[in-house]
């Protein structure tokens, strides 16, 4: 059976593989980045203080009525002084509050004109609502990806490091496993540390040991504390980390190499996580282009060893 899988062409995920590869450069975008996107890379460059972090996340998350606060509002809203909220206008570079204001009021304007009719909106059930918030997300997740290259590049190098080490702690063990178990069947050896404590400090000094370069790391809220105590313990191994989040602004993107940030679904009482399923995948589509002939080679050997023991039921 296995014989004649590999004479009558490549299996479906194989063909996946084939047809689904990553397009490298930019595309001409069919509307401006996206709102949270626009402002990450406005914020993302100083190196800005906790309290100066808080300011930036509060915009990001509020932009649409925070762009029209008084500095005096904002200070008030943030849980921070005045003086502190010129020192952030003045460390993200701009002339004084009423400059970054402009600016801030420029993207919320641009967020509402393409924001969808209310009257729609106002009739939908919470979970309709919570549908719509994680489409906002898929959309933001588009924008960013107009410009695929630096997934491209972070998937050759988790497609180059073996082993491959993956990390996802408390609630981002699920996403963690998931890219995990994909992974495995295009790349020799993928490590999943799902446990914290000595336990990960073990697993990641072990994988630098035995010749890996990189760690994926995933941190959705609520963010760890030893999701960063583990970073830390990557990076002094002499590890890179590439991040997954939600936040592109904090600790954990601080000590990463790499920070991929999308919004998480926060309507209902557990968030869903449609995002960073995306992204998960986006970057597993990166590690498949980045070696086809390996990639080819495990594909097949799977889907032979599939047949042979029968894993799958027949649709």
């Amino acid at each position: 059976m296995g014989d004649e899988r590999g004479t009558s062409g490549p299996s479906p995920q194989q063909a996946r593989a084939q047809a689904s590869a990553i397009t490298s450069g930019r595309t001409a975008p069919e509307t401006e980045a996206a709102p949270a996107s626009q402002l990450r890379e406005l914020f993302d460059g100083p190196r800005l203080s906790p309290g100066q972090r808080r300011i930036a996340q509060y915009l990001i998350e509020h932009i649409t009525e925070a762009a029209f606060l008084s500095i005096t509002e904002l200070a008030d809203r943030v849980g921070v002084s005045q003086p502190s909220v010129t020192r952030f206008t003045a460390a993200v570079g701009f002339s004084g509050y009423p400059a970054l204001r402009e600016r801030l009021q420029a993207i919320a304007l641009s967020t509402l004109a393409s924001a969808p009719g209310t009257a729609e909106e106002n009739r939908s059930n919470e979970l309709q609502e919570a549908v719509v918030a994680e489409i906002a997300n898929l959309e933001n997740l588009r924008r960013d990806f107009a410009d695929p290259e630096r997934v491209i590049e972070v998937g050759r190098s988790l497609s180059r490091s073996t082993p491959l080490t993956v990390l996802g702690l408390r609630i981002s063990g699920s996403l963690a496993e998931y890219f995990a178990y994909a992974a495995r069947r295009i790349h020799p050896d993928v490590r999943l540390v799902t446990r914290g404590g000595s336990v990960a400090y073990d697993a990641l000094l072990q994988s630098r040991e035995a010749g890996g370069t990189w760690v994926l790391a995933f941190s959705m809220p609520r963010h760890a504390q030893e999701t960063l105590t583990a970073v830390r313990v990557a990076r002094r191994a002499g590890l890179r980390v590439a991040l997954i989040t939600d936040l592109a602004l904090g600790p954990l993107a601080d000590e990463a190499d790499v920070t991929f940030a999308t919004g998480t679904g926060s309507r209902l009482v557990f968030d869903s996580y449609a995002g960073p399923a995306v992204l998960s995948a986006a970057l597993l589509q990166a590690m498949t282009d980045a070696d086809p002939e390996r990639t080819q080679g495990r594909l097949e050997e799977y889907e032979q060893s599939a047949d042979l023991h029968q894993f799958f039921l027949r649709d």
